[in-house]
C-alpha cells in the first residue's frame, strides 16, 4: 500500500504517505465550493508532474557528475468543464546554471520521459518550458 486518504470533512481530506508517514492536506479549490486552503487534488497532480521532471532529470544530472541544485519548476494547471478537469498543464523549468547544448539536451529528453508525464490522460497539454540561464 502506498498511501491511505482520510475525509476530515468540510471538503478537506489528509493523506498519509505509509512507508514515511509524511501527511500532506487538500482542500476543494474555492471555484468549487472549497475553501482553498491547501493543494487541491488537481493541484496535486500538477505539482507531481513537475516534481517528477525535476526528479528524472535529477538522476541524469547525477549519472552525469552534474548537481541542478536550485533548479526549480512553476506551475500553471488550467481547468476546463463539461467535464471538470485539468486541459493544461504549462510547467516552466528554470535552471541556475548553464551547460553545453548536448547536456541541456540531454536532460530535457529526461524530463519530457517522467512517468507522470507518461501517465497522464493524452488529451491534457503539458507545455514544457526550460530556462537556462545566459
Amino acid at each position: 500500500m502506498t498511501s491511505k486518504v482520510t475525509y476530515l470533512g468540510d471538503l478537506r481530506t489528509e493523506a498519509q504517505h505509509l512507508a514515511s508517514k509524511e501527511i500532506i492536506f487538500t482542500d476543494a479549490p474555492k471555484d468549487n465550493q472549497g475553501k482553498g486552503e491547501a493543494f487541491s487534488p488537481t493541484d496535486i497532480v500538477a505539482t507531481a508532474l513537475a516534481s517528477c521532471m525535476i526528479t528524472i532529470m535529477g538522476i541524469k544530472a547525477r549519472d552525469m557528475g552534474i548537481d541542478l541544485t536550485g533548479t526549480y519548476a512553476e506551475i500553471t494547471k488550467i481547468m476546463g468543464t463539461n467535464p471538470r478537469r485539468i486541459t493544461s498543464l504549462i510547467i516552466h523549468l528554470t535552471f541556475n546554471t548553464s551547460f553545453d547544448s548536448k547536456t541541456q539536451t540531454l536532460l530535457e529528453r529526461a524530463a519530457l520521459t517522467c512517468p507522470v508525464a507518461h501517465s497522464l490522460h493524452p488529451d491534457i497539454q503539458q507545455n514544457v518550458l526550460f530556462n537556462w540561464p545566459s
